[in-house]
């Protein structure tokens, strides 16, 4: 497995802190780490509260990205509460498709960690609304 997984998921899973912030907001349960296309690793919480105003981790770490000053994604890693790896969901595969219109086809997904099985969004959402 390239050692830029092992980063993102180290990454991740040091953010990750499932905690409840509030009765109303609970922040950690999963955790996100995406590389932009320069190398650099950006991480993410999901924030989750009562009233759906919440974010997952996926579109926490991109928002990062672009608080930094980076657009461009090249990888993306969920990490669960349980440790494993898993698929962005819908919204945040939307984010990732208008973010790179042309070119989100090639944004690499770790889909299980432990297998070392990857997918590219493309192959995720191969015809896109946009």
């Amino acid at each position: 497995m390239d050692s830029t997984w092992k980063n993102m998921y180290a990454a991740a899973k040091s953010v990750q802190h499932g905690r409840q912030i509030s009765r109303y907001v609970e922040a950690g349960g999963v955790a996100a780490a995406v590389q932009s296309a320069s190398g650099s690793i950006y991480t993410g919480v999901c924030v989750d509260t009562c009233s759906t105003l919440g974010v997952c981790a996926e579109r926490n770490a991109i928002f990062h990205m672009l608080t930094c000053g980076e657009h461009e994604l090249a990888k993306v890693l969920a990490l669960m509460p349980d440790g494993r790896t898993g698929a962005p969901c819908g919204a945040c595969r939307e984010l990732m498709v208008q973010l790179m219109p042309e070119s989100y086809s090639g944004i690499e997904i770790m889909l299980d960690y432990e297998a070392g099985r990857t997918a590219t969004l493309g192959e995720l959402t191969p015809e896109w609304w946009i």
